[in-house]
C-alpha cells in the first residue's frame, strides 16, 4: 500500500509539473519573425519621415507657410519626435498633397491642407 501511495504521489507531482514545463517551452511567434515585424515597423516609419521632410521641402509648401507665418524648418525638426499614429497620418496626408501638387490640384485647397499639416505638426510637438 505504501508503495502504491509513492506511486501516486510521483505520478500526481509529474502530472502537475509537466504543462508548465511544455508551457516554457512554446512561443507564440518566433524570434525572426518578430525581428521581421519590428524591422517593416521601422522601415515605414522612415518611409513616411521621408514623405513629411520632401513635403516640407516643396517651394509651394514653404511659400503657404511663410504666408501663413509658420516654420517648415521648425517643422521638419519636429518630425523626429513624431510617433505612432499621428506619423501615420500626418504622412498619409502628406502624400495626398505631394499628389495634388503634382497634379496641379487648386491652391485653395492645397494651401488650406498645408496650413493643416503644418499645425498638426506643431501641434503634437508643442504637447509632447
Amino acid at each position: 500500500m505504501q508503495m502504491f501511495r509513492r506511486f501516486l504521489a510521483t505520478t500526481l507531482a509529474v502530472m502537475l509539473c509537466a504543462p508548465a514545463a511544455w508551457a516554457q517551452q512554446t512561443h507564440v511567434i518566433n524570434k525572426s519573425a518578430l525581428d521581421q515585424a519590428v524591422q517593416q515597423r521601422v522601415s515605414q516609419d522612415q518611409a513616411d519621415r521621408e514623405t513629411l521632410r520632401s513635403f516640407l521641402n516643396d517651394p509651394a509648401v514653404k511659400r503657404v507657410a511663410a504666408r501663413a507665418g509658420l516654420s517648415t524648418d521648425r517643422a521638419e525638426a519636429a518630425l523626429a519626435t513624431l510617433q505612432g499614429d499621428d506619423l501615420r497620418q500626418a504622412a498619409s496626408q502628406a502624400r495626398a498633397v505631394n499628389q495634388d501638387l503634382a497634379g496641379g490640384a487648386t491652391v485653395v485647397i492645397t494651401t488650406t491642407t498645408i496650413i493643416i499639416i503644418l499645425l498638426i505638426i506643431l501641434i503634437i510637438v508643442a504637447i509632447d
